[in-house]
């Protein structure tokens, strides 16, 4: 083997390459989807077991990972190496179980090997395969085509668009069970109870809220310079205003500030109620911390109100949950 020498241009014009190629392979196989993805769903989403992933090789590094982001997001998932499998391992199969077959070649022999098993238990097969015909395609209940035109490697010999559509396709039955199983951001991070993902996953917002006498609240008649002024005072970047049973009616924010300064010409005049924005985001006091920052980060906003049955009671910042370790 003879190392070549390429400049900095050619090289990052080889990076480049790589990247189309491997993004128009996903582009293929995004137009291919149809029948056999939904069916692949169902057959997922109701079973009353695990899935059990498996493959050899770069696919059964996919596999592991497809195997984890399943478990994550609320799919129970393991992976099962398919050369380990006669040897004990395939005992982790039971009948109420579906397992997901991935080879490129669709002749992967370890693989293979697991189908008289999987046959005589009646367990459904998912087969991820770039090769139609291939026995794994055949054998399985459901084929999805994993195909690409080349790989990213010049010499269209390692598993490197085929791997990234392989995975693609893993994070599609990912994504589209989470959404159909109803999945929220609360359960997500009950599954990630440690680091940054699950930090601060037991408060609450009641636990991290300002309240009372700092609560940043004003009349919808007053001036909007005051209202400024107020907002300055409290600290907290916004202003809330309520109806007279102290329900929610609008809010002004620091931005708003800014887009009112560009939009009017003269301020002296203007009310609180001529610039509010009418029905502001907010959580309730026993909603998760995290889903407070969830809508947060969703928005681009840096506060909330906080309501318990429906009244303003508190307010919570994105600083409180950044001192918490929500954020």
């Amino acid at each position: 083997m003879q190392a070549t020498f390429m400049k900095e241009d050619e090289l990052i014009q080889s990076a480049k390459e790589v990247f189309d190629i491997e993004a128009n392979s996903i582009m293929r196989l995004k137009e291919r989807q149809g029948q056999e993805f939904v069916e692949a769903i169902n057959i997922l989403y109701g079973s009353k077991g695990k899935v059990v992933v498996t493959g050899m090789g770069k696919s059964g590094l996919i596999g592991r990972k497809i195997a984890a982001t399943l478990c994550s997001t609320g799919t129970p998932a393991v992976f099962l190496h398919p050369a380990e499998s006669t040897h004990g391992d395939s005992g982790i199969i039971t009948r109420d179980d579906v397992v997901i077959g991935i080879s490129n070649s669709g002749e992967t022999g370890e693989l293979l090997n697991l189908l008289p098993l999987i046959k005589r238990f009646g367990v459904p097969l998912i087969g991820m395969t770039g090769k139609m015909d291939s026995t794994l395609a055949k054998r399985s209940d459901v084929v999805l085509d994993v195909s690409v035109e080349r790989e990213a490697c010049p010499l269209n010999k390692a598993p490197t668009a085929s791997t990234t559509v392989t995975l693609a396709m893993g994070d599609a039955l990912a994504v589209c069970l989470l959404k159909k199983r109803g999945f929220s951001y609360e359960d997500f991070l009950v599954f990630h109870p440690s680091g940054a993902l699950g930090k601060g996953i037991l408060y609450k917002v009641s636990d991290l809220m300002l309240k009372d006498d700092k609560l940043p609240v004003v009349d919808e008649n007053l001036g909007f310079i005051d209202a400024v002024k107020l907002i300055s005072e409290k600290k907290l970047g916004c202003a809330y205003i309520l109806n007279p049973d102290k329900t929610l009616k609008g809010v002004i924010t620091d931005g708003d500030i800014r887009r009112i300064l560009l939009k009017y010409g003269n301020i002296n005049d203007l009310k609180v109620k001529d610039v509010m924005v009418l029905n502001p985001k907010h959580v309730n006091t026993d909603d998760l911390a995290a889903k407070a920052l969830s809508i947060m980060e969703k928005f681009s906003i840096t506060s909330l109100g906080v309501t318990e049955n429906d009244k303003l009671i508190g307010i919570i910042h994105i600083h409180d949950l950044l001192k918490a370790g929500v954020a």
